[in-house]
């Protein structure tokens, strides 16, 4: 018996997505609120919704997602992430749809970190011969 609710955990920079997919219209929360209330731009919307869109299940789930951490983009990412994983929860098939879109593949680029004796994790203070 397949059961009512699936559920993904997707990470990007410092962001971490906690997505629970129902069956339902089409309803889209992130946070409790709205998502066209909670991402900004139009652009961060269709990221969010990729690999609902490539799958063909837009219509089919209701979203409920909770994230933290880094900010919007990062956050837009990683609930890609974690809505792709539960996709994967609902039905294995969907697997090469999504692994060819590129949506299972863990971004791992994060922030270096800075380095003592130097202003930044590259940057290195004028050097003087004299």
């Amino acid at each position: 018996m397949p059961s009512s609710q699936y559920y993904g955990t997707g990470k990007r920079k410092s962001a971490i997505a906690r997505v629970f997919l129902r069956p339902g219209q089409g309803q889209f929360q992130v946070n409790e609120r709205k998502m066209e209330e909670y991402f900004p731009s139009d652009a961060l919307k269709i990221v969010a919704k990729q690999a609902l869109l490539i799958t063909e299940t837009a219509e089919k789930f209701d979203v409920h997602a909770f994230t933290k951490g880094g900010g919007m983009s990062g956050q837009a990412e990683a609930l890609r992430l974690g809505i792709a994983r539960a996709l994967l929860e609902f039905n294995a098939e969907l697997r090469k749809k999504l692994k060819d879109a590129g949506f299972l593949t863990r971004d791992s680029r994060i922030k270096e970190r800075k380095k003592y004796g130097q202003p930044g994790a590259r940057k290195r203070f004028q050097f003087s011969k004299r």
